[in-house]
């Protein structure tokens, strides 16, 4: 093996995570990929230092994704400047309007861009569209409709008119009663935008309160305030950075804050970076750094987070209290329709289980409305778990709460969470 082959093999997993995480579609990140490696190869010769190897792949990593946008971009006949500039201007709205005029357009899917750049950007009218793209001046129509339409709902100036966007409420200090009922109904596909394990849509403009209820007690034990805070950007990767402020319950002084860096697409939602303070040192760890940030934030293949759009797949099937799950990796899919009851308002919903993905020896259920919006969850942990920590089962710690069998293994219902989107 010689020198190139060397170095490339010790860093080839950091390119290689780079590109799957802007490039969604496989086929085309393992070209962009092949381009990357042959520039590198053809190149090598160019590199005097052989110790920023690893810094020197990654510009040729990141030119080539920039390469490959600009060709979708031209596709589209969408300028790469309208999407990438980031100029600051003043006005009634403040500072950066034009950036925010730029960051929704970027939001947007491609056929709302298209539409949009043509009609305004180039000012043509619609029977100029019309023969531009091949298409029916009714059909221009009603493509730019909808699409000033998704730009009216997704810029931010305006956020008190803004779908989906929730104020703090005090959550209840016991967990409401509820029921769940399976739906002789079959389960619908569900739009599932949430963080796994955080509730908070990525987007700017949300906020969320959550609490989370220790079970038999129903007493909550702690109280967490999340809020997108801004536009974000990791190793050249756009998102939105989101904190979190978790308070005790019983002590309002006991808090702890977080701060995350997260990304939406059209297909999936997924966590970029995270901040952890070591002593007087803010630690920011990414999807780069292997080891020290996948286990805990990592999910899907190449880490490409969890699917938004769900519907049932077979890989998990469930009667009543008994689950069977094929023997794969990442698992987690619909298991039925249900009706959640909680206090005096019912919600129809589907129940996605999680089997330990988030956590070896953990399942959770997630009760999710056609919104694809929480209504509960559920933790349960496999009557093993964390043995040499509790030096009990936790069907013996926790002998009146509810039970799975999973595979054939038990699993003890431990806390519940809700957030203020049902108050």
């Amino acid at each position: 093996m010689d020198l190139f082959e060397q170095l490339l093999e010790a860093d080839k997993q950091s390119v290689e995570r780079f590109v799957r995480f802007r490039i969604s579609a496989r086929a085309d990140a393992d070209d962009v990929l092949q381009e990357i490696y042959l520039t590198a190869c053809q190149k090598f010769s160019q590199l005097k230092n052989r110790d920023s190897f690893r810094a020197w792949i990654m510009r040729i990593a990141r030119n080539k994704c920039n390469d490959y946008f600009r060709k979708k971009a031209v596709q589209y006949e969408i300028p790469i400047e309208v999407l990438t500039e980031n100029e600051l201007t003043d006005s009634r709205q403040g500072v950066a309007a034009a950036s925010l005029v730029r960051e929704t357009l970027g939001r947007l899917g491609d056929k709302d861009k298209q539409i949009l750049y043509l009609s305004f950007w180039k000012e043509l009218p619609q029977a100029g569209i019309a023969r531009r793209l091949g298409i029916p001046v009714g059909t221009v129509k009603s493509r730019l409709y909808t699409a000033k339409q998704n730009f009216k709902n997704m810029y931010p100036c305006h956020t008190e008119s803004l779908k989906g966007v929730h104020c703090m409420k005090k959550m209840p200090e016991f967990l409401p009663e509820y029921r769940i009922r399976q739906s002789a109904e079959e389960p619908y596909a569900v739009k599932w935008e949430e963080l796994m394990g955080w509730f908070l849509v990525p987007r700017l403009g949300e906020k969320l309160s959550w609490g989370m209820y220790d079970i038999p007690s129903r007493k909550c034990s702690h109280v967490y305030d999340m809020e997108v805070t801004g536009k974000a950007k990791v190793h050249g990767i756009e998102g939105v950075e989101l904190t979190a402020r978790e308070a005790a319950y019983t002590d309002k002084r006991d808090v702890i804050r977080r701060t995350f860096v997260a990304q939406l697409t059209d297909t999936h939602c997924r966590y970029l970076a995270a901040l952890r303070t070591d002593g007087d040192v803010r630690n920011y760890i990414t999807f780069l750094d292997g080891d020290e940030f996948l286990p805990n934030w990592g999910f899907g293949e190449d880490n490409c987070g969890n699917e938004i759009h769900l519907s049932p797949k077979g890989d998990i099937q469930r009667t009543n209290d008994v689950v069977v799950s094929r023997d794969r990796d990442f698992l987690l899919d619909i298991v039925g329709r249900y009706t959640v009851a909680i206090g005096d308002r019912s919600y129809d919903t589907v129940c996605v289980m999680d089997i330990e993905t988030y956590n070896c020896g953990v399942v959770s259920e997630q009760y999710l409305d056609r919104n694809g919006r929480t209504i509960l969850w559920r933790r349960f942990n496999r009557d093993d778990w964390a043995f040499d920590r509790y030096n009990r089962k936790w069907s013996e710690q926790l002998p009146e709460n509810e039970r799975l069998t999973v595979n054939g293994c038990t699993y003890v219902h431990w806390y519940d969470c809700i957030t203020d989107y049902i108050l």
